[in-house]
């Protein structure tokens, strides 16, 4: 008898990504794309923080800016 173990979303995180918070951002950017006031509703961070997130998620090029919404680069 074989044992599946259960996939979570956690599996496609980039290995480099180690901020709880950075890891929320992301998860929520895999599933569309979203303004900074979108991501601040949505996950009840402070933008402030979010602006920190995303510029160190650009630098390592997992995140993109288009159009002034973010999402998962391509």
């Amino acid at each position: 008898m074989s044992v599946q173990r259960p996939t979570t979303r956690t599996e496609a995180l980039p290995s480099e990504l180690e901020s709880p918070r950075a890891k929320l951002v992301y998860l929520y950017l895999q599933s569309a794309e979203a303004s900074i006031d979108e991501l601040q509703s949505g996950l009840g961070v402070k933008k402030i923080t979010l602006y920190s997130i995303l510029r160190t998620l650009r630098e390592r090029e997992l995140v993109e800016k288009r159009d002034g919404r973010f999402a998962v680069a391509e």
